[in-house]
């Protein structure tokens, strides 16, 4: 599977997860941003059996953390289905926003060098995964490259 970033937000920061969204798709990653389904007529149940059936398309999630993000319901949850899914975490925070201690385990970005290094870091975490696949492991190589992908790239944005 291709690296798709589902990149969760809070709607007052649409603009700056659309600014990276079109930096993610001009380096060749796949990017589901909800923006592009902000006319649905879904709410609750149906507005989260949705949103987890586009996590299931997705490889990764990145959340965009801003100030507003704490008065956000959605972009929490959304981080849980992820986790809960195995997929790659990983957080943008802008301004002063100070990471929340729950993303704290997983890695930030803050500048557009640390985007770069996301998105080397997903190539390779998706050639890992893709391999251990074709060998035969299943279920292990998915979470292997979970781990891998979150312990290399905070060790290359400098994060314990």
């Amino acid at each position: 599977m291709p690296v798709k970033v589902f990149i969760s937000h809070k709607k007052e920061d649409t603009e700056q997860a659309a600014a990276i969204a079109a930096y993610l798709k001009s380096n060749g990653l796949f990017v589901y941003l909800d923006v592009i389904d902000s006319q649905l007529a879904k709410t609750g149940p149906d507005l989260a059996d949705y949103i987890r059936g586009q996590l299931d398309q997705c490889t990764q999630l990145l959340a965009v953390i801003s100030a507003r993000t704490q008065a956000s319901w959605w972009v929490p949850w959304e981080i849980g289905v992820a986790t809960e899914k195995e997929r790659f975490l990983a957080s943008f925070v802008s301004g002063g926003a100070t990471v929340p201690e729950f993303l704290v385990k997983w890695p930030y970005l803050r500048t557009q060098a640390d985007l770069d290094k996301y998105i080397a870091e997903s190539r390779r975490a998706e050639l890992l995964v893709e391999s251990r696949l074709q060998k035969g492991q299943g279920a292990t190589a998915r979470a292997q490259g979970f781990r891998s992908f979150h312990t290399s790239l905070k060790a290359s944005l400098g994060q314990p």
